[in-house]
């Protein structure tokens, strides 16, 4: 039985589909999971001082993560392994070598980071003061531990996609989720706070620990010598170096809005973290699955020279990630209310904190196709080699949200029509605090702004990709705009039938209100003849991971 069950977690998967349903699966599971992990506490502490402690204290060590160790992340290392994998000799010792540089460097940097802390802290959070500082400084001491166990994480999953193994890449974050879960049931009662965090750091070891199995089946373990190929360290240094500024750009900017939003007052990094966290939901479905998914397969395409099946790749997953992603964005926004109360609201969560959510969730919803996309275009540059422009453009963009989260705070603050108008469009005209929205809005137009880049970029050396592209745009913006306006108008009608005073009363009204939308908005594809829709009823009709093994690179659905 368990033999059973380990080749089943083993099992190799080829077809970009059927990688990309897999991995949305299990991403729905992990952000439902999330979405539990998220009520619990904003049940527990209510968007107020001790959430945003909470919060706070993932920034520094989060910023490791995407900084350090990005070095060895996924799409930095899968590209370079591709090109030794032939030779197993000589990827062994690639492996070596890496794992003892990287090891030692998240090491000495986190063990720096834990000795400045208590310097560095207070001018990056400056709204957080006295004995809640101290705490602040405590609990992101114990995450230190989380950037070495998901940076050793990240450089198993390369070897475990190198040979197409998804099962285990993706129950990962499930594991990790896991982990806080059962960090705030039976550890916080005990530590508070401090058992809280141990809790995600015991999610981040299994999400460590789950690969391990595999790695050691195939013989890929890392073995500890003291002779290091400095020369391709070096190579793979130079070349990460400017790709983990690139990825750690977005990571950055949250960290500045985060920090800002410490000055606003009580509960608002709370309610700037409780939003972003619904509005990634979709975009680990969707856009992070078909990055998962389309990453090892540019790579060799573009390795083989196949630049016209290259080209297909990228525009059959640009035309589905938007396919998926304009119906969420609808949702989430015609639905904002329902959502945040149902995931949120209990205990401590209150109607103004889930008012001021919802408001930042219908904004960032209009960032979730851009962000989805931004993965797919830096992903694409990387399968070719090239980090400059991704580099430049996301650093150009990460300054321009940073700029804009000023101007909209100032603007707001200042101008009353502005200020009017953004209450009065998401009704919060009462409710302390709603300059959090601006830093939401900051995020959306800074994203848009990158997409808009990236996808320019990525046309000057393929012109006819949105062309391309275009033709099938029409029929889902459509839609989507139906299926919203139709899931609108029903929340009149199912409030005759349900209590919406109650949680599971408003839950059942949004989800039949959307429910008749997204069947209206599927008729409306079927009348105007999508073929993305033809594509995903297909893929549903198959066993995914039963896949011709001559199909390795190309997927007939496409």
């Amino acid at each position: 039985m368990v033999q059973k069950i380990f080749n089943a977690l083993n099992k190799e998967i080829s077809s970009i589909h059927g990688v990309a349903y897999l991995l949305g699966f299990f991403a729905l599971i992990a952000q439902i999971l999330a979405l539990v992990r998220d009520r619990m506490l904003a049940g527990a502490f209510g968007a107020g001082t001790t959430l945003d402690i909470y919060y706070a204290a993932f920034r520094i060590p989060d910023l490791i993560f995407v900084t350090v160790a990005s070095l060895v992340s996924i799409s930095i290392l899968v590209p370079i392994m591709t090109n030794v994998m032939d030779d197993k000799e000589r990827l062994q010792e690639l492996i070596n070598s890496i794992f003892i540089f990287f090891f030692s460097v998240i090491v000495f940097v986190s063990l720096v980071v834990f000795i400045i802390l208590p310097y560095i802290t207070p001018k990056l959070f400056p709204g957080i003061t006295g004995d809640d500082m101290q705490t602040l400084i405590n609990l992101s001491r114990i995450l230190l531990l989380s950037p070495i166990f998901l940076g050793l994480s990240n450089f198993f999953a390369s070897i475990i996609q190198l040979h197409n193994r998804f099962f285990l890449y993706a129950l990962s974050p499930i594991l990790y989720n896991i982990g806080i879960i059962g960090g705030l049931v039976f550890l916080y009662p005990i530590w508070g706070l401090y058992g809280l965090v141990i809790g995600v750091c015991f999610g981040a070891f299994m999400h460590l620990g789950v690969q391990i199995p595999y790695i050691i089946s195939e013989g890929r373990l890392p073995k500890i010598k003291t002779k290091i190929d400095y020369k391709e360290v070096l190579k793979i240094a130079i070349l990460s170096i400017p790709r983990t500024v690139t990825l750690s750009a977005g990571s950055i900017s949250i960290f500045f809005l985060i920090s800002t939003a410490s000055l606003i007052g009580a509960g608002a990094i709370s309610i700037f973290n409780f939003s972003f966290n619904l509005q990634t939901a979709p975009l680990s479905i969707i856009g992070v699955s078909y990055a998962s998914a389309i990453f090892p397969v540019l790579s060799r395409l573009y390795v083989e020279g196949k630049r016209s099946v290259y080209l297909e790749k990228m525009i059959s997953v640009t035309k589905h990630i938007i396919f998926w992603s304009l119906p969420a964005t609808a949702l989430f926004i015609v639905l904002r209310a329902q959502i945040v109360r149902t995931v949120l609201g209990t205990g401590n969560f209150g109607w103004s904190d889930t008012r001021l959510t919802a408001a930042a969730v219908a904004i960032f919803a209009i960032s979730m196709i851009p962000q989805s996309l931004i993965l797919i275009f830096v992903r694409a540059f990387y399968s070719e080699g090239k980090t400059k422009k991704p580099l430049i453009l996301n650093v150009i963009s990460m300054f321009a949200t940073i700029l804009l989260a000023y101007l909209f705070l100032y603007i707001y603050q200042n101008s009353v029509v502005f200020s009017y108008f953004i209450q009065s469009l998401f009704r919060i005209e009462d409710v302390q605090g709603s300059a959090v929205t601006m830093l939401a809005l900051a995020y959306t137009v800074g994203v848009s702004f990158n997409v808009l880049l990236h996808w320019i970029a990525f046309e000057k050396e393929y012109p006819s990709y949105t062309r391309s592209v275009l033709r099938n745009i029409f029929q889902s913006f459509s839609a989507s705009v139906i299926l919203g306006l139709v899931s609108y108008r029903m929340l009149d009608v199912f409030d005759n039938f349900f209590n919406i005073n109650t949680v599971i009363g408003i839950f059942l009204q949004g989800l039949f209100s959307g429910l008749v939308g997204l069947s209206v908005g599927v008729l409306v594809l079927r009348l105007l003849k999508s073929k993305e829709l033809d594509e995903v009823w297909k893929t549903l009709h198959r066993k995914i991971w039963k896949v011709d093994k001559n199909e390795v690179v190309l997927d007939k659905l496409l």
